[in-house]
């Protein structure tokens, strides 16, 4: 059987999802793990995708499991290695996007690699070093006010050189050189690489400016970037004569099985996706004041979802407006308030399956991330795209469920109506 060729870690699980599914689309055959695995690879793959939970925990927990991750990739015989992070770059003044970035360099000996989260399918372009969300920069964009991963600098090249010693120096490869080619983007690195410095903001406001840049990483042994920037990767596998040219139209048998929304993002876009199908379908609103008196509310999430289920599909949502959201951190404190709501999530996620929901969408990257360790989800196969960034999985195992995990900042407004239709 032969080895996988790109090896990758993501650092939560809608974002793993997120990055199988751009492979997937450019001919890549894609197995998703939940973790880091046990034992070797049992089928035949282009590439490999580690997801892990990583964005938002301790600096020193998330750079152990990514270089445990880049290990098992190595020995399963992958050729490059690709570190994916958000297209909005979350993270905290001291990581973890850069400290991993730096821990996986030191892992493999290598002096230099990139990092470009644009993603212009999705309204995420970097210019000059600083990072767009649509026309607003990234620090006036909503983001600013993220619970637990608040961006307020939309300077990439400062934000990441905060991250790392500054010894580290952090570059730019400017649009300019970008729009010359693959070529000359190669020069720009080796100039930096030799020049000292060892990461590189790199921009792109448009998809081949991606897959420019992806050319250019032929021969870097780690890239690191949204999931964007891996399109133009899976060229150089087949220029190489690496990999064969399958199609790339996902097609997954689907469970049958009640659907239903479980939604633990506060983003400005899942908010709109919340009320767009909270007009159409039954909803349940958690209050983390509530949970955090003890009193039962999974119980009576459940208890609606019981009464209507069977009929339609159902949300249950933890969403509220940023000064909410702010009011009950302050109350019970970031940590506090975060893990209460993702393990409501998770304990609801399994009695949703009790009652028989075999099609689940699941909104917030660290929700996301609960669910599916609760669920004991080990893979996924990676299916048809709902919105870019965004497929439907299907869970390996005896009892599958259809699982939809979308980062807080994806999707449109219609995403849960549409999700449906995509999977029929």
């Amino acid at each position: 059987m032969r080895a996988p060729l790109l090896g990758c870690i993501a650092d939560d699980f809608t974002g793993g999802t997120d990055l199988a599914g751009i492979l997937v689309k450019a001919g890549m055959r894609t197995l998703q793990t939940v973790g880091v695995p046990s034992g070797s690879i049992d089928a035949e793959v282009d590439a490999v995708v580690v997801a892990l939970k990583s964005r938002t925990t301790p600096a020193a927990e998330a750079i152990a499991e990514s270089i445990a991750a880049l290990r098992w990739l190595r020995a399963a015989g992958c050729r490059q290695f690709y570190f994916k992070y958000c297209s909005t770059f979350d993270s905290t003044a001291e990581g973890n996007i850069g400290p991993v970035a730096a821990a996986l360099l030191d892992e493999l000996g290598e002096r230099f690699t990139i990092a470009c989260p644009a993603f212009p399918a999705n309204r995420r372009s970097v210019y000059q070093g600083h990072l767009f969300v649509g026309e607003s920069l990234l620090n006036e964009s909503g983001m600013q006010n993220h619970p637990l991963t608040p961006m307020r600098d939309a300077n990439l090249v400062r934000v990441l050189q905060a991250q790392v010693p500054a010894s580290d120096r952090v570059g730019l490869v400017p649009r300019a050189v970008v729009a010359q080619g693959p070529a000359a983007i190669a020069r720009r690195f080796a100039e930096l690489r030799d020049g000292g410095t060892r990461f590189a903001i790199a921009d792109a406001i448009a998809e081949d400016d991606l897959l420019a840049l992806g050319r250019a990483c032929d021969g870097l042994a780690l890239v690191t970037g949204g999931s964007g920037m891996a399109m133009g990767l899976p060229a150089n596998f087949r220029a190489a004569g690496l990999l064969e040219d399958v199609s790339a139209d996902a097609r997954l048998a689907a469970p049958p099985g009640l659907r239903a929304v479980l939604s633990g993002s506060c983003s400005a876009t899942t908010l709109r996706q919340v009320a767009a199908m909270s007009a159409v379908h039954p909803s349940f609103g958690i209050d983390p004041a509530a949970l955090a008196r003890g009193e039962d509310v999974v119980s009576r999430a459940l208890a609606f979802a019981a009464e209507h289920v069977g009929r339609e599909p159902v949300m249950i949502h933890a969403g509220a407006a940023p000064e909410s959201v702010q009011a009950t951190q302050r109350e019970l404190g970031v940590q506090r308030a975060g893990a209460l709501i993702e393990d409501a999530l998770a304990t609801i996620a399994r009695g949703l399956l009790a009652l028989g929901v075999r099609r689940l969408i699941v909104a917030g990257g660290e929700t996301s991330g609960a669910v599916v360790k609760s669920l004991g989800v080990s893979g996924l196969h990676i299916g048809p795209e709902i919105d870019p960034g965004v497929p439907w999985t299907v869970t390996t195992g005896n009892e599958p469920v259809a699982l939809a995990l979308k980062s807080g900042n994806f999707g449109s407004d219609d995403f849960f109506l549409k999700a449906w239709k995509v999977l029929a």
